[in-house]
């Protein structure tokens, strides 16, 4: 897998500075946290899901959660459950690698609602488990949550595979400001000791935004939303920290869109978009409710956040193409990591228009360069505007 792997290698050389690296569901877990992007989910229950995570695949989707939870009917979890272990062994009788366009099966994670339908799923999954990254943790705190990675190590040992798990921070007690602070402390813990497992933490802002019977609208982000920006802060203050103890925290669902997941070809084709016009693609963007989409990306990062959970296809390109390093971005933190400045001081950036003071702004240049490996860094004269359109034209 890589992202943009979906699009010719010959557009990716004239988009990319750095290109995106190669990674595999066996990379270091530390890459593929990174690497996770725009996580599509999808129910369980889908007839045709096998094929549907080849064209997700196909489109530049590196990460899918297959979902048994909130996506699905209470009566249809036996079902789900029955089509996931025939979805499988669809998916697995035709993987095909293509060096060119890393069009492998994703990492694929399965939403649980209890920690036996972990054991239990593996069992049934048999040889085809090779397929499956790990699980997504519905509701988490740390008394749920250690039944849920009890059932993952156990699911570890009788497969013989690494599998991860995805915590979902929804519950009540995370919301609620009397019970928040002994909550986090307590997820905190919990997955410290199960440090190796967790792959990265995400966030259940539908669940935060119901509790109080709210639903944010087309034009507003999560951080538009105090209630829920401030338990996002308060999550990033605990979980999110740089210094070794923290870990990636993804961004809250986009719930809005418009039907058919190729919407923006037709504007794309027109020529302001192919001469890289960002006032017009912001246009049409903004006539298809995605105005809210770019804006609350870019504050997820501004946040402390990484990737996002997404639900519908459309989603994933501009996820991703927000997620390249630019080249400004990459030069100053190439700069600040320079072994010859590990003494610390200031330097003045080599665009010459912001002051880069090594010590304190050395965590994110690491994080920088460690997003610039899975998602590349873009050539100088390259914007997200190009980026988008190659993606969508992938």
């Amino acid at each position: 897998m890589r992202h943009f792997g979906h699009i010719p290698s010959t557009a990716r050389a004239g988009l990319f500075h750095r290109e995106p690296a190669v990674f595999t569901a066996d990379s270091p877990a530390r890459t593929l946290a990174v690497a996770l992007g725009a996580t599509l989910y999808s129910p369980a229950t889908r007839p045709r899901l096998a094929d549907d995570v080849r064209k997700q695949a196909a489109r530049g989707v590196v990460s899918m959660v297959l979902c048994l939870e909130d996506s699905i009917n209470d009566a249809d979890v036996a079902a789900g459950e029955n089509n996931l272990v025939r979805q499988f062994a669809d998916l697995a009788a035709g993987t095909v690698t293509d060096a060119d366009t890393a069009t492998d099966v994703p990492l694929l994670f399965i939403r649980v609602r209890e920690p036996r339908q972990i054991t239990e799923l593996v069992d049934r999954l048999g040889e085809t488990v090779r397929l499956l990254s790990g699980f997504v943790l519905p509701k988490f705190t740390e008394s749920r949550g250690h039944a849920f990675l009890e059932a993952l190590a156990q699911a570890e040992r009788t497969s013989g595979r690494r599998l991860f798990a995805m915590p979902v921070l929804e519950s009540p007690e995370l919301l609620h400001l009397e019970t928040r602070a002994e909550t986090l402390a307590g997820i905190a813990a919990i997955t410290d000791k199960h440090r190796d497992r967790v792959l990265a933490l995400r966030l259940g802002v539908t669940d935060f935004c119901s509790a109080y019977g709210l639903r944010r609208s087309p034009d507003m982000t999560a951080y538009d939303v105090k209630i829920v920006a401030n338990v996002i802060a308060d999550v990033v203050n605990v979980l999110g920290r740089s210094d070794g103890t923290g870990f990636t925290v993804t961004g809250p669902v986009w719930e809005y869109f418009r039907p058919g997941e190729r919407m923006f070809k037709p504007q794309l084709r027109r020529s302001p978009f192919l001469e890289g016009s960002a006032e017009d693609l912001r246009t049409a963007l903004i006539e298809h409710d995605l105005d809210g989409l770019l804006r609350e990306i870019e504050l997820d990062r501004a946040n402390g956040l990484l990737g996002k959970t997404c639900i519908h296809p459309t989603h994933v390109v501009p996820v991703h193409a927000l997620s390249v390093v630019s080249h400004e971005e990459w030069s100053d933190a190439q700069d600040i990591l320079r072994p010859e400045q590990d003494g610390g001081g200031v330097l003045r950036s080599a665009y010459t228009n912001k002051m880069n003071e090594v010590k304190p702004h050395r965590a994110w240049a690491e994080r920088t360069l460690q997003r610039a490996e899975v998602f590349g860094v873009a050539k100088a004269d390259v914007g997200f505007v190009d980026l988008l359109t190659a993606g969508l034209a992938g």
